[in-house]
């Protein structure tokens, strides 16, 4: 019988499925649970399952592959059919049963891998619902159940998406770093694909330019919010996950929210001695992200190659310091340094109830951790993007992306270029070097 920590109870009970099961029921318990929603992936799940096989084999005894297969009651009979035959295929994959001889690998590799169906009939999420975040909910909590507890080993959730590759030292690395770390929650180094040469290739360039550039525009101003917000990345303990009130049910952002609540109790590592491997592909599945940055490339709807204005940064930085050193004193003082930064930023305030905000806290008898713990708490990672576009919106306007990157890079002091000419919205080959110069940047 597993007993579960006293922070847990309360959470099981709240959370408990009668429709959804692991399957099959595993007879261990674990350390470490890699949950994977599915939804039409039948091939990218082979390919997943291949690529972790080819993982150091360390820790595969103590790590449970969980997909979650999944769709709404709505969808169509393609999406449907693909899930049935995942299912088909992960129940013989189960059993032991290959007679797909590429499984062959992933059989003998020991890996760990269970299911849970949340796509037949009468076991579909509804339609209200029913997306990525539910289905990774789904995994997670009932994943909560075959944690071992009475190991003293730090039990962890991995997230992954079903399109996704992975380097050799994947769970390895993950494994170890939340052991030898004092870590809580984590996101791993991502690299997309950028050598297939096709039709999104040019189209994942230009999106990972733009991640890339406003993670490390958060990082020059000094944010707590500057990691990546990829749901493919996530990696947290049982303990935050539970103290947060585990992971949302959005369709689409969840991994933005889930990471924004988990940096508000603890410090949001950057694994970055392995690395995931997203896909580039369009794709139907969320109104937003990745697919539908790519889908709105190709489709040339509107200009992609342009990155907010560097100086919006400047402004954060200068706002974040002013911030940080606020205390119980007159608030004057501050909102005339504010208007000297930028009186597009003191009218952001301002239209953000900032002084309500600040007069609130000076009312109560809070001690400094606490006043620290508040201003995070307000001006958190969606004021902070609320204010970039803001900027935007207000005297900052997006610039060149490539004049924005260069800009950016000096702000940092990077002395390393790229020489670049008028026609590089065609070359290829200048904008990759643009993206691996960021990459090496971002991953010092």
């Amino acid at each position: 019988m597993n007993l579960f920590p006293p922070i847990l109870q309360k959470y099981i009970q709240k959370n408990q499925y009668s429709n959804w099961l692991i399957e099959p029921i595993p007879n261990r318990l674990y350390n470490c649970i890699i949950v994977i929603p599915a939804l039409a992936e039948l091939e990218n799940v082979k390919k997943l399952l291949l690529s972790l096989s080819e993982n150091e084999s360390t820790y595969f005894n103590d790590t449970l592959i969980l997909f979650v297969v999944n769709n709404t009651i709505s969808v169509s009979e393609d999406i449907k059919l693909n899930n049935k035959l995942t299912i088909e295929y992960l129940n013989n994959l189960t059993s032991k049963y290959t007679p797909i001889t590429n499984s062959i690998s992933i059989v003998t590799s020991e890996l760990q891998v269970a299911f849970i169906d949340a796509s037949t009939v009468g076991k579909e999420m509804n339609d209200k619902d029913g997306g990525v975040g539910l289905a990774r909910k789904i995994g997670m909590d009932i994943a909560l159940n075959y944690f071992d507890y009475s190991s003293r080993i730090k039990k962890i959730f991995i997230c992954l998406d079903a399109d996704c590759t992975v380097e050799k030292n994947y769970i390895t690395a993950i494994t170890e770093y939340f052991q030898k770390e004092s870590c809580k929650a984590a996101v791993v180094n991502y690299e997309h694909n950028i050598y297939n040469m096709n039709e999104n290739t040019a189209a994942i360039i230009c999106y990972e330019l733009f991640l890339r550039y406003y993670l490390l525009g958060l990082q020059y101003a000094g944010s707590p919010y500057a990691f990546h917000t990829i749901g493919s990345t996530i990696v947290c303990d049982y303990e935050s996950y539970v103290k947060i009130g585990g992971m949302n049910k959005l369709k689409a952002a969840e991994d933005f929210y889930f990471l924004e609540k988990l940096s508000k109790i603890t410090k949001v590592h950057s694994i970055k001695s392995t690395c995931v491997y997203p896909s580039s592909r369009p794709s139907f599945r969320v109104p937003f992200g990745t697919g539908q940055r790519v889908n709105r490339f190709i489709a040339k709807v509107r200009n992609e190659y342009i990155l907010y204005n560097p100086q919006s940064f400047v402004i954060l930085k200068k706002w974040l310091l002013l911030f940080d050193s606020l205390n119980k004193t007159n608030l004057k003082p501050i909102l005339t340094e504010v208007k000297r930064i930028s009186t597009d930023l003191y009218h952001f305030l301002n239209e953000n109830k900032f002084e309500q905000f600040w007069k609130k806290i000076c009312l109560q008898d809070l001690k400094d951790q606490q006043i620290i713990k508040q201003k995070k708490f307000w001006f958190d990672a969606f004021k902070t993007l609320k204010l970039i576009h803001y900027l935007r919106d207000h005297g900052y306007p997006v610039i060149n992306m490539f004049d924005a990157i260069d800009k950016l890079l000096e702000l940092f002091g990077v002395n390393e270029s790229v020489k670049r000419n008028e026609d590089i919205l065609q070359d290829l080959d200048k904008q990759k070097e643009y993206l691996l110069l960021l990459r090496k940047l971002q991953n010092n």
